[in-house]
């Protein structure tokens, strides 16, 4: 029966044997060119004349087929003021929501759009014989008309609203604070999601001025894998993506340094509260650093240890973790500890790091770290579209830096390689310190750590403050 036609959207030693096991399992989930692990066979790959880079996978008898767009600039060229324009440029694609409802609703596909700091990923997914109404509603989304005022509106407001009700979250807050702490106004200090302060100042021409400059077809990569042949997918791609406008001029990722971030503690006032959230976090490597899988293994061993130095952590929320991105990334600390040991916890916190820094793991620790880490791969590796996005990172950060490569990195790991990581990150790095709760009991206690400075209870953390002074103006940054 014929669909009816689909109408434009408005843009809107043992263990370490067990380790070497799970990441075969791993690489055994893509499918490889080879029987030892070499990256996912390779696509076909194709171009259009407007600069989009199609990359095709055909499975033969598969029902099913999924394609992911994925434009190369993300939250991190929102202006300082204005976090959240790349996150509504990505809302606005499928605004209306009937593309939506036909794809989840009649298809029983998928329909998802997700903003960072580096990109803006739409996956689509439905049934192979769908493929060319699924290309013509990725074209109405992509192409299509200037966003009404009362489109925008609606957009801004609910976007608002949800981080209102996530934004008060004690966690939440110390994400936030330490964030700012680190990195100033630097893009990474910011919400790449927006905050309900800096919504308010987004306009809607800031948002089409966005689009225009960053949604465009040279500055995006298609992947297609399912039961779709090559020459087909490449026809209805040219029919309803090459008319898809390129660009004037290419934007580029270059930013200013983040300055040296502020050596106190930094204690958000919540009065009364009997828990502290607390943060400590330094600057990481880029998806892009060769080295960036050992600092997710470093990651695993420090929480491990952390845990054991503050057994008061053990039945709450901790975690230790590596962010990388393309400009480079985070090595974060973070509890809900009671009020009292915070810190004592956040003491044993800078030890840990400061003797990993010195000295490698212990055989146990690192076999452990390296088996959880290939868990986490091989659980990744599980998404339907975990194939398209090994590709897509190939071509966001560089020909290794996607999970399949990662998981033979990790499997060659020694506890040398993780210690060596710990220096460079550690060794000569000011961490930057944050704990959300009660100032009264927590300033006295965390004084003797380098001092203390409070944030008072009607204080906004801002990622356009004001960052301490540098001895001298570091050089700019630039993306791998």
């Amino acid at each position: 029966m014929m669909k009816p036609k689909v109408t434009k959207t408005p843009p809107r030693d043992a263990k370490t044997r067990a380790a070497a096991l799970a990441l075969c399992a791993l690489l055994a989930l893509l499918p490889l060119a080879e029987a030892r692990g070499q990256s996912p066979s390779a696509p076909q790959a194709e171009k259009l004349l407007n600069g989009l880079r199609v990359l095709v996978s055909h499975r033969p008898g598969e029902p099913e087929v999924t394609l992911k767009l994925r434009v190369h600039s993300g939250a991190a060229f929102d202006l300082a003021v204005k976090e959240g324009t790349t996150a509504l440029v990505g809302d606005a694609l499928f605004a209306d929501g009937s593309a939506r409802d036909f794809v989840v609703g009649e298809l029983k596909g998928r329909l998802e759009v997700s903003t960072g700091y580096d990109s803006v990923d739409v996956l689509m997914s439905g049934p192979a014989e769908e493929f060319e109404r699924l290309a013509e509603l990725l074209r109405n989304a992509v192409m299509g008309g200037q966003i009404k005022a009362e489109t925008f509106t609606r957009l801004r407001e609910a976007r608002s609203q949800t981080l209102s009700a996530l934004g008060v979250a004690p966690a939440a807050v110390a994400d936030r604070a330490v964030a700012v702490r680190l990195y100033g106004a630097h893009p990474y200090g910011r919400a790449y999601g927006g905050t309900p302060e800096s919504l308010t100042r987004v306009e809607r021409g800031d948002v089409i001025h966005a689009r225009e400059r960053f949604l465009t077809p040279d500055n995006s990569t298609l992947v297609v894998v399912g039961g779709v042949e090559p020459r087909r997918a490449m026809r209805a791609l040219r029919q309803y993506l090459g008319g898809w406008r390129k660009s004037d001029a290419r934007v580029p990722a270059t930013f200013r340094q983040p300055q040296t971030p502020d050596a106190r503690t930094l204690v958000v006032e919540r009065a009364g509260a009997p828990d502290a959230e607390i943060r400590l976090a330094l600057r990481g490597l880029s998806r892009a650093d060769s080295d960036a899988p050992a600092a997710r293994v470093l990651a695993l061993v420090a929480q491990e240890r952390w845990l054991t130095a503050a057994p008061e952590l053990k039945s709450r929320a901790a975690f230790v973790r590596h962010d990388a991105h393309a400009l480079g990334g985070t090595f974060v600390m973070g509890a809900s500890a009671p009020t009292e040991s915070a810190a004592q916890s956040l003491d044993a916190a800078r030890k840990v790091l400061r003797a990993l820094a010195s000295a490698p793991p212990t055989a146990d620790e690192f076999a452990r770290a390296r088996s959880a880490a290939a868990a986490v791969l091989t659980k990744d590796a599980e998404r339907p579209e975990a194939v398209a996005d090994v590709w897509l990172d190939a071509q966001t950060y560089g020909p290794t830096a996607n999970s399949a490569d990662w998981a033979r990195a990790i499997n060659s790991l020694t506890p040398a390689d993780v210690q060596r990581v710990a220096a460079r990150l550690f060794a000569n790095a000011t961490p930057a310190a944050v704990a959300v709760g009660d100032s009264a009991r927590l300033r006295v206690d965390l004084a003797p750590l380098g001092g203390v400075e409070v944030l008072g209870a009607n204080a906004d953390v801002r990622a356009d403050a004001p960052a301490p002074a540098a001895p001298k103006q570091p050089a700019p940054l630039k993306r791998p």
